[in-house]
């Protein structure tokens, strides 16, 4: 119930004048599915696959398109866009663990190793999304765990804030990969805070599931349901320069409310005529 006067945009602290300001349910969503699947997610893959599968058979209209991808040793497209449910059931079925040496990946790292998280994330956002028109995001599934990527967690940050892609992350794992102690120290403390600023960098959260798949799905019923109260700000910057720099965002709305929103973005020629 909230109206254009409740809330406020700043960009870089200068406050901006709200142009619209809708609840907006019937934009075009655009979703892509990136899977984990390393070593680390063997117990858990066939909750992840029907739990996903579920999800986009309830969330997908005629308007909206999906697509998967898993990354281990390498970065697969396994389904390229599509609104049939069925067609990304059957890709995402045919998901399977990856653990053994390949011959390189898409992302073109020769000595393929490890878990591509990381390049995965780019490949989504900078090559799927980015001239993708309406609402967009990534659901990731993961343990949060990045190793042999040749992007960044900045560089991967910066392709979905570049694409106006929001990245949802479920974590989850197989525990007893891990000794059967949960998420391993490495993982579970830099792998879940490179998580958790990737998405809320791009306006998304952190979900953390464990390896419980009640769980995994009340997750995929919370981004369904966010998904379907999202607002739409938009404004014209009072800085006008087209200079490529990352502008700071700030909402703020009446008090109690908690606004999940992208933290900024960059001024680029080919932002021009979006409602940022």
């Amino acid at each position: 119930n909230l109206h254009k006067d409740d809330c406020s945009i700043y960009e870089d602290k200068a406050l901006q004048k709200t142009k619209n300001f809708t609840q907006e349910k019937n934009l075009p969503l655009t979703i892509g599915i990136l899977l984990d699947t390393s070593g680390s997610q063997r117990a858990v893959l066939p909750l992840e696959q029907q739990s996903g599968a579920e999800f986009l058979k309830d969330v997908l209209t005629p308007k909206d398109e999906a697509f998967l991808i898993s990354f281990d040793i390498n970065v697969n497209l396994l389904a390229d866009y599509t609104n049939s449910p069925r067609e990304i059931k059957h890709s995402i079925d045919s998901a399977e663990i990856n653990t053994g040496a390949g011959t390189g990946s898409v992302t073109g790292n020769g000595s393929a190793r490890g878990t591509l998280l990381f390049d995965a994330v780019y490949l989504a956002a900078h090559d799927k999304l980015r001239q993708e028109a309406g609402r967009k995001i990534l659901v990731l599934l993961t343990d949060g765990g990045d190793q042999g990527s040749q992007e960044t967690l900045k560089t991967a940050t910066e392709a979905a804030q570049k694409a106006n892609a929001i990245v949802y992350v479920i974590l989850i794992a197989d525990r007893g990969f891990y000794g059967g102690g949960g998420f391993g120290i490495n993982i579970g403390d830099n792998g879940a805070r490179d998580m958790e600023r990737l998405a809320t960098e791009t306006g998304g959260r952190v979900i953390n599931v464990g390896n419980n798949g009640k769980r995994l799905q009340e997750a995929f019923d919370q981004i369904q349901d966010e998904l379907r109260t999202q607002y739409l700000a938009s404004f014209t910057p009072t800085n006008t320069k087209i200079d490529g720099t990352f502008r700071t965002l700030n909402l703020t709305c009446q008090p109690g409310q908690k606004i999940q929103a992208r933290k900024g973005y960059y001024a680029m020629a080919d932002a021009l005529g979006k409602d940022d």
